[in-house]
């Protein structure tokens, strides 16, 4: 990436016998705000630790800046942290948990006070200064962590699943807040989650990881429109999987459907066994499907209500054992009146499909 500030390159970590990280090599550009992606036990937190020197890859290097961190103890390299547990001192005062950096550093006492004041305003607690960490909200506390974090302006910030311990609209809110504190600051941010919202709504660039290794690096658009591998597609969002069978010329047969045009410029021999991956948005229905090249009757087999979009499942007549969602809005399923059981329309539209 251009104007790299943090380069990754062949990161290998081993826990005996167990691969965590295999060969990762990562750019991650100055002043962006990444995301580490994946499931449980993919290597994202064990990456995050190597970069903050809290684990030692075995091989491979870290350059930061102009400097190789690679070796360096965590003391002597810069960053701030923020861990999912908050992890602040429930006996110093909530002055003295944002200070601590700068006590440690020796700075003068003026300057403390201003910077604490500074940032305890920046993340919109200004009057809590005299306050214990018992006595804030879990959302307040996340908020101080991260001004304790940023107190020494560091040039990365490092955010260990920040928001997983907070309830559903907290996450929201505080979610906005550190994209905007972040875009403030123009501080290269690298931050964990396995919430593919969170990641799609937060980031210039997702690192999508798996078994160690990582599956895609791109901007949401790309990690949702483009998926790189069958992994991604799966993993990033909803996805319909169509198992098919290569028919030649571009067209596949799914149970007693012909689709034009779904192998786009892919050449695959007649007989081949394929899996198209379209998403629920983008399949049509009734209206203008019944129009499309592509068009087959289904009928409705389950609806879920989801506020403002419901998922719909359908049923191909002629492809009954692979039912597809279809994402609808609320008012399109009123206006409708789609019901179990009702017959409909679809269109699967070849340009949106992609073949991994």
């Amino acid at each position: 990436m251009p104007d790299s500030y943090l380069s990754l390159t062949g990161i290998t970590k081993r826990f005996g016998r167990f691969t965590a990280l295999d060969r990762v090599s990562l750019d991650v550009p100055r002043g962006s705000l990444v995301t580490f992606l994946g499931p449980s036990g993919c290597g994202k937190t064990t990456l995050l630790r190597i970069i903050a020197g809290l684990e030692t890859q075995d091989e491979g290097s870290i350059v930061q800046g102009s400097r190789d961190i690679s070796r360096l103890p965590a003391i002597r390299r810069d960053y701030g942290i923020v861990f999912q547990s908050y992890a602040l001192f429930p006996n110093l005062t909530i002055f003295d948990n944002v200070a601590y950096g700068l006590v440690n550093r020796r700075a003068a006492r003026e300057a403390i006070k201003s910077r604490v004041a500074e940032l305890l305003k920046l993340v919109g607690l200004p009057d809590v200064g005299g306050h214990y960490p018992g006595q804030l909200s879990g959302g307040q506390q996340q908020r101080i962590a991260l001004a304790r974090a940023l107190a020494t302006a560091p040039g990365l910030l490092l955010l260990d699943e920040p928001l997983s311990a907070l309830d559903a609209l907290e996450r929201l809110r505080l979610r906005g807040e550190i994209r905007a504190l972040q875009q403030r600051l123009g501080v290269t941010t690298i931050m964990v989650t396995h919430d593919q919202e969170e990641a799609l709504s937060m980031a210039d660039h997702i690192v999508v990881m798996s078994r160690g290794r990582i599956e895609q690096v791109g901007t949401p658009q790309q990690i949702y429109r483009e998926p790189a591998t069958a992994f991604v597609a799966d993993f990033v969002g909803k996805v319909n999987v169509i198992t098919a069978v290569a028919q030649g010329d571009g067209r596949v047969r799914v149970g007693d459907l012909v689709l034009d045009g779904a192998l786009g410029s892919e050449k695959l021999a007649p007989g081949t066994p394929v899996k198209l991956y379209l998403r629920p948005e983008d399949v049509m229905i009734n209206g203008s499907a019944r129009e499309h090249p592509n068009a087959a009757p289904a009928s409705v087999q389950k609806i879920e209500f989801l506020g403002a979009f419901c998922l719909v499942t359908v049923t191909l007549a002629g492809a009954p054992t692979q039912p597809l969602l279809v994402n609808l809005s609320r008012h399109s399923l009123d206006r409708m009146s789609l019901e179990i059981g009702a017959p409909l329309t679809i269109g699967l539209p070849c340009e949106c499909m992609r073949v991994l």
